[in-house]
């Protein structure tokens, strides 16, 4: 199927058709779910502008793509047979993590998200995907959902902070530690 025209005229009034057909109103939570769902993968689109490393982009690429699966689970009630999330997903970000993570000194203590361009919008990019875990566990408490969605969107949130790291260090930016008020 090819998108001919982007206007549909069919949101007009406050509404949209889920997968299925089903229509809600736009301020629903699955709407809400999948809407951070599409945040987060367009700062992935602009960490990966900013981006100099061919291996995090490559490794963005593949998230990006599996965040259309994420957002076809979110955007379908689960009587609908669409692309879902799956074990395998979540295996794989979990390869990413412990391959990028091996190349990174341990924590010891809070960074401060920034750095380099790139990191600076991969832990933006973090932090909306915890906001889409967040709407997706919200929304499970509301309607069927299938749970890997939120395995998925943990396990991702998890690996963009450990990217952002790889890609500042890789960029030749060291991390910043949090300097905690003291007491007057």
């Amino acid at each position: 199927m090819r998108i001919t025209r982007v206007y549909t005229r069919g949101g007009d009034s406050g509404e949209t058709s889920l997968v299925g057909g089903a229509r809600v109103s736009k301020a629903s939570p699955r709407v809400d779910s999948y809407g951070d769902v599409d945040e987060l993968n367009s700062l992935l689109g602009l960490a990966r502008a900013k981006l100099l490393d061919p291996e995090i982009d490559n490794s963005i690429g593949v998230i990006q793509n599996d965040l259309f699966t994420v957002s076809a689970d979110l955007a379908s009630p689960s009587t609908v047979e669409v692309p879902r999330v799956s074990e395998s997903l979540v295996t794989a970000l979990e390869a990413m993590s412990d391959h990028y993570n091996a190349e990174l000194g341990p924590l010891k203590e809070f960074i401060l998200p920034g750095g380099s361009e790139a990191g600076a919008v991969l832990h933006l990019a973090r932090t909306v995907a915890r906001r889409a875990e967040r709407r997706a566990v919200g929304l499970a408490g509301l309607e069927d959902l299938n749970p890997q969605v939120i395995v998925y969107l943990n396990r991702l949130s998890d690996l963009l902070f450990i990217l952002a790291r790889a890609a500042n260090r890789r960029g030749g930016v060291s991390e910043k530690l949090a300097e905690f008020s003291k007491k007057s």
